[in-house]
């Protein structure tokens, strides 16, 4: 599984004119699942996005998680993290899951994270989203959990 994470003081994604999804603080997580993923990417990244110390502490260090400031996640799904653009101009998304594949590792995913007490608000799975976003920092990690094993 591959994220983009942004720390953010507010994001939402809205489908079809409608708000879906919406976090006043917290992190946005752009989330894409690969064809090779298991239930343990889901696990492993929901863990370690829910213990990130991309927050200010006292001192204005990151030192703080997303338990630590009481800050929500706005989870958005998007198989294009996995768009090979090595060959040509056109980016091929063979390494992407199938939607049925992805939809379920990504419903652990967003399980996991609000089984450690964290708010969760996402998007619509394998709809067109519009997502709006204040990046605080700005702070963008790049995350993915084939290269931590």
């Amino acid at each position: 599984m591959r994220a983009v994470v942004q720390r953010v003081s507010s994001a939402s994604v809205t489908v079809d004119d409608q708000i879906v999804g919406q976090i006043k603080g917290g992190m946005l997580v752009l989330l894409g699942v690969g064809a090779a993923d298991t239930d343990a990417d889901a696990v492993y990244l929901a863990e370690k996005i829910a213990g990130l110390r991309v927050f200010e502490d006292g001192d204005g260090k990151m030192n703080r998680s997303l338990q630590d400031v009481d800050g929500q996640l706005l989870v958005v799904s998007q198989f294009t993290l996995f768009g090979d653009c090595r060959k040509g101009r056109r980016p091929s998304f063979i390494e992407a899951a199938r939607p049925e594949k992805a939809e379920t590792l990504y419903e652990i995913f967003v399980s996991e994270v609000q089984g450690q007490g964290i708010g969760v608000e996402t998007g619509r799975f394998q709809t067109h989203m519009d997502v709006q976003l204040v990046n605080d920092g700005p702070v963008t990690l790049i995350l993915d959990s084939r290269k931590s094993f």
